[in-house]
């Protein structure tokens, strides 16, 4: 199993890749590529911390406002 990576193998990868996709859409399936593992890692990050719970002051002063209770009339 050691042996699967060397220089040789990823030459002959890299032609194949090459010969298949062309000099153009290689820079695109990178970028893609990039933004997909970005995407990835952000989704895991965001599953394993807890969602921010807002503060009990911020909740009360909400909870203490009432709106006006005399009607505005129209003009």
């Amino acid at each position: 199993m050691g042996d699967l990576l060397q220089p040789w193998h990823l030459i002959v990868l890299a032609v194949v890749a090459f010969l298949l996709f062309g000099a153009k859409r290689l820079p695109e399936l990178g970028k893609g590529l990039g933004e997909g593992l970005k995407g990835f890692k952000e989704g895991l990050k965001g599953v394993t911390d807890p969602a921010p719970t807002p503060p009990a002051s911020a909740t009360q002063q909400n909870a203490s406002v009432t709106p006006p209770s005399t009607p505005i009339e129209p003009k």
